[in-house]
């Protein structure tokens, strides 16, 4: 079976996104930076609860762009396309870091066979 290129290229995408954003939000980056005024902790709070749904959706939508890489799903990539778009609308200041894995699985999903076709 004859993998897709482009749904590698996302999946390593969003894998990387996702580990830099979890370190970035729960680790060292801005976790780090927090001051101990309760005025820096509540600001940092409310940043990460703005950000947790699109982190979420951003986690489920690389597991369904590994999905549809390892078992050549056509649904599955369509799918990760649209939890990408998803995402990219729940945190609009950091769209530019779904919207290519969401441009290639959209065009993986169109360049795979249909299942009547393979």
């Amino acid at each position: 079976m004859k993998r897709s290129k482009l749904l590698l290229v996302a999946l390593v995408l969003g894998v990387a996104y996702v580990v830099y954003s979890l370190w970035y939000w729960f680790g060292g980056g801005a976790a780090g930076s927090v001051g101990a005024d309760s005025a820096s902790q509540a600001g940092a709070g409310l940043a990460t609860m703005l950000v947790t749904p699109h982190l979420a959706l951003t986690v489920v939508a690389v597991v369904f762009n590994a999905l549809a890489y390892f078992m050549g799903k056509r649904a599955f990539a369509l799918v990760a396309g649209i939890l990408y778009a998803v995402a990219m609308v729940l945190f609009l200041a950091y769209f530019f870091f779904v919207l290519v894995q969401m441009i290639l699985c959209f065009v993986a999903y169109a360049k795979m066979p249909k299942k009547g076709d393979a």
